[in-house]
């Protein structure tokens, strides 16, 4: 008989992008069904006292967590493209990650790598300097893992830089034929349907492949599934999404 092929998945979410006393999400429950958590650090979303609560959850839960990067734009939630300098897109990645660092070692956690959000997550995709920029940020801070997109010019820049990298996939999100994300400005972006989201991160972690927006197959290469804490039942969807991997013998573990 031939041995069962065993299948180990991260699921992680984005977390901790309340302000004040405007609510995002429920991180304390998502923190019972994920297994990294990418929290903000204020510069998109997020503050002081947010940050550190998410941390104290993540912790109770045995949650990875890590520091969830983003251009200064908090009116636009950090999904703008912003043409900064490289210096200084660094310099803010370190100040972000630092600041959550120093949270997380108050709450007996620390951070286990960088994931960045929005826009810059999207810009980092295909443009070198800010790619450039983002790998020498976390390099200079100690070589701290990477989660990004596959094939991502910002997977080679922290490469070359001797930064561990990781790769993602979206459990709600469509996908283009080359395997970028469909840009949330066409329809279709968001794949809203509980039973189908569930069945394509079935098929992304026991497969390595995605369905893309025109029907075609893309190969995807992930150690991580990202399931969106901000959008419409987020909880409800991350729990059929764990159930689901679950059932087809996928064990759900933090990536790093």
């Amino acid at each position: 008989m031939w041995p069962m092929t065993s299948f180990s998945c991260d699921l992680n979410s984005d977390s901790g992008e309340s302000f004040g006393s405007w609510t995002m999400g429920d991180d304390a429950a998502m923190m019972g069904i994920v297994t990294s958590a990418n929290i903000a650090c204020g510069f998109h979303a997020g503050d002081p006292s947010v940050a550190r609560a998410t941390l104290r959850a993540a912790t109770q839960q045995g949650v990875r967590v890590g520091a969830h990067v983003a251009y200064p734009d908090l009116a636009g939630f950090g999904r703008r493209f912003i043409d900064i300098a490289p210096s200084e897109l660094t310099d803010a990645v370190i100040y972000q990650t630092g600041a959550l660092q120093a949270l997380a070692q108050v709450e007996g956690t620390q951070v286990a790598y960088c994931k960045p959000h929005g826009g810059l997550y999207n810009a980092i995709v295909h443009h070198q300097p800010q790619a450039r920029a983002v790998a020498t940020a976390l390099h200079e801070l100690g070589d701290l893992p990477l989660l990004c997109l596959p094939g991502s010019v910002v997977a080679q820049e922290a490469q070359k830089l001797g930064v561990p990298v990781f790769y993602e996939a979206f459990a709600d999100r469509a996908y283009t034929p080359e395997g970028t994300l469909v840009p949330r400005s066409q329809a279709g972006a968001v794949i809203h349907d509980p039973a189908q989201v569930a069945a394509r991160v079935v098929r992304m972690a026991t497969e390595g492949q995605v369905e893309a927006i025109d029907g075609s197959l893309v190969s995807l290469r992930a150690q991580s599934i990202c399931v969106h804490g901000d959008t419409p039942g987020a909880v409800a969807l991350a729990g059929q999404v764990r159930a689901a991997l679950e059932q087809a013998g996928v064990s759900l573990a933090a990536f790093v």
